[in-house]
């Protein structure tokens, strides 16, 4: 292929200090069209190659890691490629540097498959620099050199030469106009299972997490926030708290100003704070409750806001404070309305009114929070002229312009260091407590490490919205399929996906939406919108299929083939015979049919993140407790970079997602959530884990797609499915536990 060379986009050489080759590469990984008609998007990734001159090579990878491994996978695109000895590899992780690198997040399972062409060019184009020097040295052609385990080989000389000692002269060599990539069938790392790079150092308790950072002269900062959502500060008595020991200061942080436009994750649930400074984590968490803090309701207004593709609108802030049963009132109102007409092919209304049988079923469920392992932290470093930040967060690029704006430091001034996460699933892509570390450290002009406590964390917003979704299915006397409708929609927005199956394989096909405002923070939260609907969604479709008297695997697979052979609209967002081949590979892995009598089975598949994912659930009744005992998964994701990590990443959405459907609700009285510790919001244990889950892939030359987020949302389907097959009982609203105790279940 063409090497990405031009004057947006670059490859160049230069020595190292003691010799030694440093490749740095910035090239466009992807040209994104949105279907939504957003502008295009130029995606562009960087990162360092060093080859040192005795053979050892460093990969400086760009991505924050959360733990989805891409500090592992992505350097061993670019070590396959340049066919170095994984051994001889040593992976760093990159600051934020926007001069070089864009795209430096995670977010949407899209680090792989962004990076995945730019990676492998850069190994490609080092591997040939380093042949090209050789064959300069052996005043051979370079088409008769081969290359292997970090070395140079010419068969016919039977010469070879290592890297390290190419180093020098491949960086005089000229960047080739083209570069010949691997095929598939050439990959020697590539779809083999590599460890984690940083696992001894996480087994061994090593530091790598923003909670871990010291420094000289290091403050300890947390803050006081509202308790309620609706409320903002009045006024505080801080007398007792600046006597306690260890206190420094105690003082308002206005986080961000009011008149900032504010970027795509600038989210702020309360913009007036009060910070607590000291020397020691457990004398600032007493000094906290020693302040008297007067709060007063905020009047409804309005925030200024660009979105993730630079297009500019209002958002506005309702005011009051918001109770759980208000929002299922609103859901109720809501849902019985007419909403928003966003697809519709054929005439739904005809056909409903002439359907022989019309299944109707509604589902909702609650606000979830993030509940990462590492509660909120991050530490800064201010001074009148620069900003060092180092901590965990997985949009820094998009932090820094706020930051910048906030302190009044250009961003060359700012440098921000990225720490590996202790979970992100979403609430760290909206880093306002690094503002406030920054705005914290440049009052003390100190360094300040800003640390939230559990409670802090879990009730200052940055949640995932609660969602309602009605159905509606019509079957003609033969029990074909002829009609679907969907009204979705949620507090404050809506899950729905109208263009994914099964649109496209219905004659009749109506989608709503809806959605109410709220002053309560919402942000994205594993696997988006989805993760609410493409569980609810597979449930229906089991009792449609129930309805038919059709199996509910063969059901869908009748379904899809119609979409694949004869679709219904251009805008269907899925692939039918991708999405029916992880639904054949889970029918086959799972011995479909032929079950074990002792276990209840349920099945569900879903596309979203550009991968598609199928799951057979088999679980027990013990005790009147279900049990999840097995779980068989059939993955599309494309070329499997490495097979034991996109397997792990499998296994910790089965299990998140099976907690959240059975436990996760958080829930608001006069603002105030309910729910504020593990104490009270329910988490999955281990012993409700499921006791054995198989993971398969489809082996395919397609390029990688997403792998963190899409079994996510399927396996809550699969759950409600088997849990039907156990009880005889439908459920329709989560948490699971909660309705199968009010069934007596």
């Amino acid at each position: 292929m063409k090497t990405s060379v031009n004057r947006r986009s670059f490859l160049k050489a230069s020595l190292l200090s003691g010799g030694g080759l440093l490749l740095s590469f910035s090239v466009p990984a992807s040209m994104l069209n949105r279907k939504s008609g957003s502008k295009a998007e130029t995606v562009e990734l960087n990162a360092y190659l060093k080859i040192h001159p005795d053979g050892k090579i460093t990969i400086i990878s760009p991505n924050p890691e959360g733990g989805q491994n891409v500090k592992t996978s992505m350097p061993m695109i670019v070590a396959d490629e340049l066919d170095a000895y994984w051994e001889d590899v040593t992976v760093e992780q990159a600051p934020l540097d926007t001069d070089s690198f864009t795209r430096q997040f995670i977010g949407g399972s899209q680090a792989i498959r962004r990076g995945w062409t730019s990676l492998r060019e850069a190994g490609a184009t080092a591997r040939y620099m380093l042949m090209a020097a050789a064959a300069r040295g052996w005043n051979v052609p370079v088409n008769e050199l081969s290359t292997n385990s970090g070395k140079v080989l010419h068969t016919a000389s039977n010469q070879s030469v290592t890297y390290g000692e190419l180093a020098s002269a491949a960086a005089n060599i000229e960047i080739p106009e083209k570069i010949q990539l691997k095929k598939q069938n050439e990959f020697t790392l590539i779809g083999t299972s590599r460890r984690n790079v940083d696992g001894k150092k996480i087994v061994t308790g090593q530091p790598l997490f923003g909670i871990d950072v010291t420094a000289k002269g290091m403050l300890i900062a947390m803050i006081v926030h509202p308790p309620s959502f609706g409320l903002t500060l009045k006024s505080f008595d801080d007398a007792a708290a600046r006597e306690m020991p260890g206190i420094k200061d105690v003082f308002p942080v206005n986080v961000m100003k009011e008149d900032y436009q504010r970027q795509h994750f600038d989210t702020c649930t309360f913009q007036e704070v009060i910070a607590v400074v000291g020397e020691s984590t457990w004398e600032v968490m007493q000094a906290k409750k020693a302040i008297k803090a007067e709060w007063q309701p905020f009047e409804s207004h309005s925030i200024r806001r660009q979105s993730f593709f630079g297009d500019e609108f209002t958002e506005d802030i309702p005011a009051g404070r918001e109770n759980t049963s208000d929002h299922n009132a609103t859901i109720t109102s809501m849902a019985s309305q007419k909403g928003t007409i966003v697809r519709s092919d054929g005439d739904p209304e005809y056909a409903f009114k002439n359907a022989a049988k019309v299944i109707e079923r509604s589902y909702s469920a609650p606000f979830l929070a993030h509940n990462c392992m590492e509660p909120m932290n991050f530490f800064a470093h201010v001074t009148d002229d620069k900003a060092e930040l180092k901590g965990p967060l997985q949009k820094p690029e998009f932090t820094e312009r706020t930051l910048s704006e906030r302190l009044k430091i250009p961003l060359e001034k700012i440098d921000i260091e990225m720490t590996r996460l202790g979970g992100g699933y979403g609430r760290r892509s909206y880093a306002h407590w690094l503002v406030e570390a920054a705005v914290i450290s440049q009052r003390m002009k100190a360094p300040v490490k800003l640390i939230y406590s559990r409670e802090d964390d879990m009730t200052s917003g940055i949640y995932r919205p609660a969602y309602h979704a009605t159905y509606r299915a019509g079957l003609d006397e033969n029990n074909n399929l002829i009609a679907f409708h969907v009204k979705a929609g949620g507090i404050p927005e809506s899950p729905l996906y109208a263009n994914r199956f099964p649109a496209g394989a219905v004659d009749n096909y109506l989608a709503e939406t809806w959605s109410e405002n709220s002053n309560i923070t919402i942000g994205s939260f594993r696997a988006p919108r989805s993760n609410f609907i493409g569980g609810v969604e597979q449930s229906f479709l089991d009792e449609v299929a129930e309805a038919a008297g059709k199996d509910p695997i063969e059901f869908r697979l009748e379904l899809l083939e119609r979409a694949g052979r004869d679709p219904v609209g251009k805008d269907n967002d899925y692939d039918p015979q991708r999405y029916a081949g992880v639904l054949e590979l889970v029918r086959d892995k799972s011995n479909w049919g032929r079950e074990n009598h002792n276990y209840h089975r349920g099945v569900a598949a879903y596309y979203c993140h550009n991968s598609y994912v199928a799951h057979v659930l088999d679980l027990s009744v013990k005790d009147g407790k279900p049990q999840v005992e097995q779980v068989c998964t059939t993955v599309d994701c494309g070329i499997v970079i490495n097979p034991d990590a996109a397997t792990n990443l499998a296994e910790g959405a089965i299990v998140d997602g099976i907690g959240c459907a059975m436990f996760g609700r958080l829930t608001f009285t006069n603002g105030t959530p309910q729910q504020d510790n593990f104490d009270s919001y329910r988490m999955i244990r281990i012993g409700e884990a499921p006791k054995k889950i198989d993971v398969h892939f489809v082996l395919n030359d397609i390029d990688p797609t997403g792998m963190g987020e899409p079994p996510f949302p399927p396996v809550m389907g699969a759950l409600a499915n088997a849990l039907y097959k156990s009880t005889g009982k439908r459920l329709y609203h989560q948490p699971y536990i909660t309705e199968l105790e009010n069934k007596g279940t």
